[in-house]
Parts: C-alpha cells; sequence; structure tokens
C-alpha cells in the first residue's frame, strides 16, 4: 500500500502495534498465572497502552500539522512575489508526492512567467524599434505636407486634401507614441515617480492642453472640485490618462456641449471623474471600449484609434486605482477614475 510508502507513517503503525502486542501479552500472563486482581492489572495495563498511542498519535499529527503550516506558508511567499521558494520534499509519502507536484506546477508558472516577461521585452523593443524609424519619414512628409499646403493656397482641392494628409499623418504619429507607451507599461519597465500632487492643478493643466481645440469645436471644459484634495500619483502619466479621456470626450460630443471635470475625496479614495453630454456609448459596446483597436460601428466617423482608453486603463491601474463607465446612447459618458489613499495603521 502506498500509505506506507512514508517511514513516519511505518513507524507509528508498527509502534501502536507492538503497544497491542504488549497489552495481549501482559493480559495473557496475568490470565494464565491467574495473578490476583487480574482484571485490575488488565485494566490499568490498557490505560498505559491507550496513553502510550495517544502520545504516538499526537505526536505525529503534531509533527504533520508543522509540515502543512510550513507548505502554506510557502504557498504564501510564492503568491506574494518570492518565486524562489519552494516545499520540502525530501520523504516519501503521499504528502510528499503532492508537494513535489505543487513545486512542479510553481517551475511551470516561473516559466510560463519568464517567457511571458522576455516576449513582453521583445515586444516593447519592437515597437521601441519601430517608433524610432517611423519619426524620420514621418517628419519628412510633414514638411513636405507643409509645403504643398503653401503652394496650393489658391487651390482649394489640392489644399482640402493636403490638410487631409496633415489629419493622416497626426493619427499615425499618435498611435505609434501610444503604442510605445502602452508597451512599456505592459513590460513593466516604466517606474511611476510618485510625488503628492494637487488635483486641481492637475485638471487645470489638462484643460489647458485642449482649450484651444475645445474653443475651435465650439465647445467647454468646467472644471469642478476642491482646489486642496491632494493625492500621491505620477504627474505626467495621470494627465496623459485624464487627457485620454478628454480627448475622447471631445471625439464624441458636437458644437455647444461640455465637458466636466470633476474631483472629490472620500474617506479612502480619490475620484476623478471626466463628463460629457455628448453621443453616448452603445450599452453593447460598454463591456468593449477598454480592448486595444476595438472600434465600435457607431464610431466610425470619429478620429479614435482605439487606443487612448486601453492606455489610460493601464495607467490607473499601474496606480492601483480602478476606473468605471457610465453612459446613455445619447445623453452621455462618465468615467470615473477611484484611487486609494495610503493609510497609516
Amino acid at each position: 500500500m502506498r500509505i506506507f510508502a512514508n517511514r513516519k507513517i511505518k513507524y507509528l503503525f508498527a509502534a501502536v502495534i507492538l503497544c497491542i502486542l504488549v497489552f495481549t501479552l501482559i493480559s495473557a500472563l496475568l490470565a494464565v498465572f491467574e495473578v490476583k486482581n487480574a482484571a485490575y492489572g488488565i485494566m490499568i495495563c490498557g490505560l498505559c497502552i491507550m496513553t502510550v498511542i495517544l502520545i504516538l498519535c499526537y505526536g505525529y499529527f503534531r509533527e504533520q500539522h508543522k509540515i502543512m503550516e510550513n507548505a502554506v506558508f510557502c504557498i504564501t511567499e510564492y503568491i506574494s512575489g518570492n518565486k524562489d521558494v519552494t516545499i520540502e520534499c525530501n520523504d516519501e509519502g503521499e504528502l510528499y508526492r503532492l508537494f513535489h507536484e505543487v513545486n512542479c506546477l510553481a517551475a511551470i508558472l516561473n516559466a510560463h512567467a519568464e517567457n511571458e516577461k522576455n516576449a513582453k521585452k521583445f515586444l516593447q523593443n519592437t515597437i521601441s524599434d519601430i517608433s524610432h524609424q517611423l519619426k524620420t519619414p514621418l517628419a519628412a512628409l510633414n514638411i513636405y505636407n507643409g509645403i504643398m499646403q503653401d503652394e496650393a493656397k489658391e487651390l482649394p482641392t489640392i489644399l482640402e486634401f493636403c490638410q487631409l494628409c496633415e489629419q493622416e499623418l497626426d493619427r499615425i504619429e499618435t498611435l505609434v507614441q501610444n503604442l510605445l507607451k502602452i508597451t512599456k507599461l505592459d513590460a513593466g519597465t516604466i517606474v511611476l515617480e510618485k510625488s503628492l500632487e494637487n488635483v486641481s492643478e492637475l485638471a487645470e493643466s489638462v484643460k489647458k492642453i485642449f482649450m484651444f481645440r475645445a474653443g475651435q469645436e465650439g465647445k467647454e471644459i468646467f472644471l469642478s472640485g476642491d482646489e486642496e484634495i491632494t493625492f500621491l500619483c505620477d504627474r505626467n502619466w495621470l494627465i496623459e490618462a485624464m487627457g485620454n479621456l478628454v480627448k475622447n470626450a471631445l471625439d464624441h460630443t458636437k458644437k455647444g456641449d461640455f465637458i466636466r471635470i470633476e474631483w472629490r475625496a472620500f474617506a479612502s479614495v480619490v475620484q476623478i471623474t471626466v463628463k460629457d453630454n455628448g453621443s453616448g456609448i452603445s450599452p453593447e459596446d460598454l463591456h468593449h471600449i477598454f480592448k486595444r483597436f476595438y472600434r465600435s460601428r457607431f464610431s466610425k466617423d470619429t478620429q479614435g484609434i482605439g487606443l487612448g482608453l486601453p492606455l489610460t486603463k493601464a495607467i490607473v491601474e499601474a496606480h492601483n486605482g480602478t476606473i468605471e463607465v457610465d453612459s446613455t446612447l445619447g445623453m452621455g459618458t462618465s468615467f470615473a477614475m477611484n484611487f486609494l489613499i495610503p493609510t497609516k495603521l
């Protein structure tokens, strides 16, 4: 039987059998020699043997408990991020066989994690190389397109096509930059430089970035929140996240609409919300908007490339935050970013 592969179990069973044999032998001797008060002797002997068996069982199960506690500790350490920890399995038996399988599973997971890390690193390097290679031709195309616009001032049709070319070149440049940013976040090569930032100042910075475009399109950007609220974040990356939400709102609103940036602090959370009263999001799209390159069939006329919202989500999650969306088709959309406030216990 496999149960007896473990030497400690064999020793326990052998000790129990030995105790039973000793009790049987003593009982037989007392009965054969008709010792006075033999019944009391047998009873005392039985109690002693039972006590010994209980002590043996207690010692065995106490040791097994320590082994299981050590295994639980090792598994907890592994879950916490210590990939080098292993469970000792230098004995035989079903329990140690289980520990060996757990160690094998951990090794396989480590190998998969390492492969995934290498793949992400390779992807990041590839996209970084491609982006650097594209910068020169994109810059040249922008220069050529600018020259053509100057030369075509009196040729409306050519000027219109030049302006369309400029828009597409801007989209390509935005796509390349967003791809580079999101792969860096995926690969974990970006270290967030967190500092205590005023949310009001962050919102004001985002508003300044989009003020000119909003004015050209006849839209308003409003700010609302307590000017004293601060929290720990990477300023540049958070402005990037908020800016993507504001840009998304501008892409899906029309002349006369508004975008509102609101912020407030709760007991343990700082919440930053970007709202608009634009076209809204179709219910069938709500569960897919954070997927990369996802394009709704209702937004074919907008300029998005399907990376702004996934990039925003990656930035928020890099800050250990969450992002939620609430939208009604034809009435507007609200994105809420929630960031935990570290507490001292």
